[in-house]
């Protein structure tokens, strides 16, 4: 070899080692410190509406138990089988109303008041909280439904229920079993309150670079009057109400307005009439449920911190390689009802569409139009304080999550070289602004 060919080939082989290096340099952050930067209430509500939302968030945290106690309080009503004890066990990073956080809350669950669970391999301590999704029913057909991890059999408020748990490993070794993490809940009034010609025309702004990126989108959709579905990993519920309605049913196990049979039901499992929340005046016109959705919709976005000369070049890259074209960084609200909620622009940083994960992330489950690899966009904002990412909380660290967008069918693909094209000081700036969010 001459003596200018042995040359270039170390220069080439010290470029790859410098390039190597810098590349391992670029890093995850991690969830940014300091006090939750989401939380309170939205700023602007009366005093009526303060309260509302105060109520909401005590009734979201309380422990449930087996019995309603005092009868026709709409207390208690956990089980027969349920995934936790109280929906803020699972909602609570960075703060109440959030999403899973560092020490799994359903370790305790599994065993309150004596209940005789074992735990899945897929639950640990350290997180993420997780809910089990079955693809298949035993003749092969597509099932897709929530499997409760735990029953209350053995608790001491449930004598006579001897529920058994799904037999977890037995799916798990038939690759039977995929995972949904819990959705960050603040500020879905401003999304509830966003029109359909909104989030239309934002889907169908730039059409020519979406379209060279291979982006396309389209809407989950109420199958009734065909308005667009907002909420869930794959957009499925409609409503807030139907959102929690149905999440107190299926997680926890409490029956209402919007769900009010008993799932998993077995002799010696029935404990209250039903539903168990209600709102009607049979009940007293107690409802946990319209609680719930008084938190959740009169609830602030998370906040950013103030940008800095770094993090407003992290966005710059985070809109270049085209990151905003699903995460869209703005979206108005419509008039409302709710003191200075209407007409707010706003920054979830997600186009609320249904897109193509491809094959990497699919998880094989239909939901209203989404197909088997069909999600909602993640909102972002407040990212710079989670601690599990994607669907399943397969990943921890945001260049983890980024990297998995990538696969057969995604039509993410073309962001993800992108970025992967950036220098390594724009791709650390995008993942410091991700985590100013």
């Amino acid at each position: 070899m001459t003596t200018w060919k042995k040359a270039a080939t170390v220069v080439t082989v010290l470029a790859g080692v410098i390039v190597a290096t810098s590349q391992r340099s670029v890093h995850d952050p991690g969830p940014r410190s300091g006090p939750p930067g989401a939380g309170g209430f939205y700023p602007t509500l009366d005093a009526n509406e303060q309260a509302a939302f105060a109520n909401g968030i005590a009734q979201f945290i309380e422990d449930e138990g087996v019995p309603d106690s005092p009868p026709g309080s709409g207390n208690g009503g956990l089980g027969p089988g349920f995934n936790s004890t109280s929906c803020g066990s699972c909602h609570a990073q960075p703060a109440t109303l959030g999403t899973s956080p560092a020490v799994n809350p359903q370790i305790a669950a599994a065993a309150e008041m004596g209940a005789r669970n074992h735990i899945p391999s897929f639950i640990q301590p350290n997180g993420p909280v997780r809910e089990a999704r079955f693809l298949r029913h035993p003749d092969g057909t597509p099932d897709g439904s929530v499997h409760n991890l735990f029953t209350i059999a053995g608790r001491t408020d449930a004598t006579g229920c001897n529920l058994s748990q799904p037999d977890f490993a037995a799916q798990l070794a038939a690759d039977n079993v995929i995972f949904r993490i819990p959705t960050p809940l603040f500020g879905l009034g401003l999304v509830d309150n966003t029109p359909d010609h909104v989030l239309k025309d934002n889907l169908a702004a730039l059409p020519d670079r979406k379209a060279n990126l291979g982006i396309a989108g389209r809407f989950n959709r109420s199958p009734n009057d065909a308005t667009i579905s907002k909420f869930g990993w794959k957009a499925q519920n409609k409503s807030l109400n139907l959102f929690a309605g149905e999440a107190y049913n299926v997680e926890i196990g409490v029956t209402n307005d919007v769900m009010p049979n008993e799932r998993n039901l077995v002799e010696g499992c029935a404990f209250n009439p039903t539903p168990e929340d209600s709102h009607s005046a049979a009940s007293n016109g107690i409802s946990d449920i319209d609680a719930f959705v008084d938190a959740m919709r009169l609830s602030a976005p998370p906040t950013p911190v103030p940008p800095t000369r770094q993090t407003q070049a992290g966005q710059d890259a985070f809109n270049h390689v085209g990151c905003v074209l699903c995460h869209s960084d703005s979206l108005t609200t419509s008039a409302s009802i709710f003191t200075g909620m209407g007409n707010v622009t706003y920054h979830p940083f997600s186009d609320f569409a249904l897109h193509h994960m491809g094959s990497g992330l699919a998880d094989g489950v239909s939901q209203g139009v989404a197909g088997p690899d069909e999600f909602r966009t993640a909102p972002l904002w407040g990212i710079g304080q989670r601690l599990f990412f994607l669907h399943d909380g397969r990943a921890a660290d945001l260049l983890d999550a980024i990297e998995e967008h990538r696969s057969p069918g995604s039509e993410a693909n073309a962001v993800v070289d992108g970025f992967d094209h950036l220098s390594p000081d724009s791709q650390q700036a995008l993942l410091d602004f991700l985590r100013s969010l």
